[in-house]
C-alpha cells in the first residue's frame, strides 16, 4: 500500500507544569517513560510501522529536548509550534497545502496500534473525521474505566486522540478550536458554538453524536464525520498517574501475548 498520509504528533503541553512529568521529575510529558521508553517513542514507532504514514511531524514548544528520542524511534520532522494548537496545526496544513490527507494524534497516546490507525483511516471521509470510542466498548473490557463521557442519545463517547483533516475546507474547523477547545468536556457548550438549539439537543439527548457532528460541519460548511472505534484501548491517553498505571499493564500484557505468539 502507498504511503499518502501526513501524520502531526501534538507534544506540546498547556502553560504551567505538568503534573505526570513532575512525579517523574521532567519537564516535558510526552518524555514520561511508559515501559521504559518516552511517551512520544512508542508513538512515533508505531506511525514508522504504520503503511499508511508517510510523514511524520511533530509539533513542540520545545524541538530540541525532544530530539534525541524521537530520533531514537525512527526520526520525524520536528516543528516548533505556536501560540495554539489549531494555529500550529493550520500552519502545517497551510505549507503542505493538503497534497496529503492529514492525521492528526498527540504524544500522551503511548498505546496507539497500527489497527487503530487502519481502523480510523478506512473508515474516515468526507472533509473531517474524528475518532471516537462508545462507553459499552469500553466496559466491556475496562469496567472501572474513568474516563470523560460526552453523552448523546446514541451512546457515551470518549475521545480517541486521533482526527483526519482531508480537504482544505477542514482548515474551517480549525479556525474554531482554539474558542471551543476549553469546551471539549462538555457536549453541550462545545455545541454551544453550532448554536442554541444544537447546544439544547446535545444538552438534552436527543441527537447522537453522528448526528451532531454533521449538523456542525454543515454549519461549517463541511462533511464532518464520526469514527466510532472497536478497540476501547484507543481513549486511553496518559494525562494522570492512573493512566499510567494502566498503560504499563496494558502494554505488558501485550507484550507477553507476543512472546506467547511468537512461542508458539
Amino acid at each position: 500500500m502507498q504511503a499518502q498520509w501526513t501524520c502531526i504528533v501534538l507534544a506540546g503541553q498547556r502553560p504551567g507544569p505538568d503534573m505526570l512529568a513532575q512525579h517523574f521529575g521532567l519537564e516535558r510529558k510526552a518524555l514520561v517513560p511508559v515501559c521504559g521508553a518516552p511517551m512520544i517513542c512508542h508513538v512515533v514507532r508505531t506511525l514508522h510501522m504504520s503503511s499508511h504514514i508517510g510523514k511524520i511531524v511533530i509539533l513542540s514548544q520545545d524541538v530540541e529536548q525532544l530530539r534525541p528520542v524521537v530520533d531514537a524511534a525512527g526520526g520525524a520532522i520536528l516543528v516548533e509550534s505556536q501560540t495554539s494548537i489549531s494555529l500550529s496545526i493550520k500552519a502545517q496544513a497551510e505549507a503542505l497545502g493538503f497534497s496529503t490527507p492529514l492525521l492528526v494524534t498527540t504524544a500522551d497516546h503511548p498505546l496507539l496500534t497500527v489497527e487503530m490507525i487502519d481502523e480510523f483511516v478506512r473508515n474516515a471521509d468526507g472533509d473531517l473525521a474524528v475518532a471516537m470510542v462508545e462507553r459499552h466498548t469500553m466496559l466491556k473490557q475496562f469496567p472501572d474505566a474513568q474516563r470523560t463521557w460526552l453523552r448523546f442519545s446514541d451512546g457515551a463517547w470518549s475521545g480517541a486522540n486521533l482526527f483526519a483533516l482531508m480537504t482544505q475546507k477542514s482548515s474551517l474547523a480549525l479556525d474554531l478550536w482554539a474558542d471551543a477547545e476549553q469546551d471539549r468536556k462538555k457536549a453541550w457548550r462545545l455545541f454551544l458554538h453550532f448554536g442554541v438549539c444544537l447546544a439544547a439537543r446535545a444538552l438534552t439527548r436527543s441527537i447522537g453524536l453522528d448526528q451532531a457532528m454533521a449538523k456542525a460541519g454543515k454549519r461549517l460548511g463541511l462533511n464532518a464525520k464520526l469514527v466510532s472505534l472497536s478497540d476501547p484501548v484507543a481513549a486511553i491517553d496518559v494525562d494522570k498517574l492512573s493512566d499510567h498505571v494502566l498503560a504499563e499493564n496494558i502494554m505488558k500484557e501485550r507484550a507477553a501475548q507476543s512472546g506467547d505468539t511468537a512461542a508458539g
